[in-house]
C-alpha cells in the first residue's frame, strides 16, 4: 500500500517506521518545511493518507485529500467544531474518511470499557465521576481529544453531570477533567467514580507512541478502497 504522510512529527515518525515494517511504501511526507509539495497531484500517488497535524490545519487538509479522491485517515484533534462540515464534504465527494481521537487498539478498548462502566453506574448516585489526563508538554490542547471522547461517553449516561469542565468546580453537575502535561508522557487517561465507601477506577497508560502508530496503520488498511465515513470501532468490530 502506498502511503502519504500529512504531518512529519513524531508521531508521523513513529508511523512511518510501523508502515515500513508492515510492507507498505511511504510516497509522499509533508511537514512545514515542503508544505509546497502538499498537492492533489503528489496526493493522487498515494492508496491512503495519513493526516496527523493541528487543529487549525485539519479540516481543509481533510478536504484537500477528499478533492484528490484518496482515502483519509486523520488522528487531529481540537477541530471537530467542523465535523458536520467535514462529513457532508465527504459525502459529497464520494470520498473515505477514518477519524478517530485515539488510534490505540488499547485505548479503543478502553473506550468500550469507559461506556459498559459508566452504564453500570448510572443508576449510583452516591458515586461522583472525575477524570484525569497526562500528556507530554508539547500536546496542544487540553483537554485532549481522548479525555474529551471518554467524558462524552459518560455523559451520555450520567444525569447527575450536565457538562464537562477542565477545571476544579464545585457544581456537581460538572464533569471534572484535570490536565496534567508533563515530559515524558505518550499519555495516561483515567476515570474515577468516588463514594464515601469506595472508590473505582479504571487507567489507560502508553507506554510509547508505537500502539497509536500501529493502530493508525491499520486503521489505513481498513479504509482503501472504500468509501464512507467510518471510526475506529468499524476497524476493530466494536
Amino acid at each position: 500500500m502506498k502511503i502519504a504522510l500529512i504531518g512529519y512529527g513524531k508521531m508521523g515518525r513513529e508511523i512511518e517506521k510501523i508502515a515500513i515494517r508492515r510492507g507498505h511504501d511511504i510516497v509522499l511526507k509533508i511537514d512545514i518545511t515542503n508544505a509546497k509539495e502538499f498537492t492533489i497531484e503528489n496526493l493522487k500517488k498515494a492508496d491512503v493518507v495519513i493526516e496527523f497535524t493541528n487543529p487549525d490545519a485539519a479540516a481543509n487538509n481533510i478536504k484537500t485529500c477528499m478533492d484528490a479522491g484518496v482515502p483519509v485517515l486523520s488522528g487531529s484533534t481540537g477541530w471537530l467544531a467542523q465535523w458536520q462540515e467535514i462529513e457532508d464534504y465527504c459525502k459529497e465527494k464520494n470520498g473515505a474518511l477514518l477519524y478517530a481521537s485515539n488510534f490505540s487498539i488499547g485505548v479503543n478498548i478502553f473506550f468500550e470499557l469507559n461506556k459498559k462502566l459508566a452504564s453500570l453506574m448510572s443508576s449510583h448516585k452516591e458515586y461522583d465521576v472525575s477524570m484525569g489526563e497526562i500528556h507530554h508538554t508539547q500536546k496542544k490542547d487540553a483537554p485532549s481529544g481522548t479525555a474529551i471522547t471518554l467524558a462524552e461517553q459518560i455523559l451520555e449516561h450520567n444525569q447527575q453531570k450536565k457538562r464537562w469542565i477542565n477545571q476544579e468546580s464545585s457544581d456537581s453537575e460538572e464533569l471534572i477533567i484535570s490536565s496534567k502535561r508533563v515530559d515524558p508522557a505518550p499519555g495516561t487517561h483515567s476515570v474515577t467514580y468516588l463514594s464515601a465507601i469506595d472508590e473505582i477506577e479504571i487507567i489507560h497508560t502508553a507506554h510509547n507512541r508505537e500502539g497509536f502508530a500501529t493502530g493508525a496503520i491499520i486503521g489505513a488498511e481498513f479504509i482503501k478502497g472504500k468509501k464512507g465515513v467510518f471510526s475506529m470501532k468499524d476497524v476493530l468490530a466494536l
